[in-house]
């Protein structure tokens, strides 16, 4: 890989689930408390759920359900009966303490799931933060129409374009997101009708570029990258380059930025 970081085209990436699951069980430990924006993401996702939904929800999938930000607000404030929860990894069950609240049924369906069929006669399929791990997104929401009941809803958040866009221009490396236009695309295609489209930027802030990395690192985001292997020289380079996202705080030190594109949609099946 060329030094010259700004000079590099994008790499197209085909996501190798195996890699996505290990760099994300490695960081198991560190991402619940790491993952600010992605518990960020969940809140809002979770509040326009309760916004435009219909408030009952007997039988509700959750794809990624990850650290259980999501999971915990839909199982305290939603009237579930019967919760399926998704993500790639067995470990991911040792986030989850059910016996500490008052819950619906759980059931546990663990795999990719782009390999596996959804459970039957959904209410509600919800996603926080994983979608922009799906290699076919349209045969996602396909499965999701064919599983909902009729006018059920899809509903979940992913990331757009400008999503960690620092890293991209410096390393070449990143996923392809999808923009707004995209997802509503595919949505009407598929055959739901959009309640509630939106998108908006957040910025964290790190004293120094390596943070940025072992932020990344510590909520598995390093999984867009395993072919990719840094060198004390390509380093040294891309703390280098990174001051061209540096910004000065009210004290006068230098802060670097690292951009998240949210993007929320409350899609209904149409009957």
């Amino acid at each position: 890989m060329s030094r010259t970081y700004c000079e590099q085209k994008v790499k197209s990436l085909k996501l190798d689930k195996s890699q996505i699951a290990l760099r994300f069980a490695q960081a198991g430990q560190s991402y619940p408390e790491q993952a600010i924006v992605q518990r960020k993401i969940a809140q809002r996702l979770f509040d326009l759920i309760a916004q435009y939904g219909v408030g009952q929800y007997d039988k509700v999938f959750e794809i990624g359900c990850g650290s259980g930000n999501l999971t915990q607000l839909l199982m305290q404030k939603l009237n579930i009966k019967d919760l399926i929860l998704n993500d790639l990894y067995e470990d991911v069950q040792q986030h989850f303490n059910f016996n500490v609240i008052s819950n619906p049924q759980v059931n546990w369906l663990i795999g990719d799931i782009e390999q596996l069929e959804f459970p039957q006669n959904l209410n509600l399929v919800a996603s926080s933060s994983a979608l922009q791990w799906i290699n076919d997104l349209d045969a996602i929401f396909k499965q999701a129409f064919h599983h909902l009941t009729a006018h059920a809803e899809l509903c979940f958040s992913s990331f757009g374009q400008d999503n960690l866009r620092e890293i991209k221009s410096l390393t070449g490396q990143g996923l392809s997101y999808l923009s707004l236009e995209n997802l509503q695309d595919k949505l009407q295609h598929n055959g739901f009708e959009i309640l509630h489209i939106s998108e908006q930027v957040e910025q964290l802030s790190f004293a120094h570029p390596k943070q940025v990395l072992q932020h990344l690192k510590a909520t598995g985001v390093t999984a867009t990258a395993s072919s990719f292997r840094w060198t004390k020289q390509s380093l040294m380079d891309f703390y280098q380059n990174y001051q061209q996202f540096s910004y000065l705080d009210e004290p006068g030190r230098a802060m670097y930025h690292l951009t998240y594109h949210p993007i929320y949609c409350i899609a209904r099946r149409q009957p």
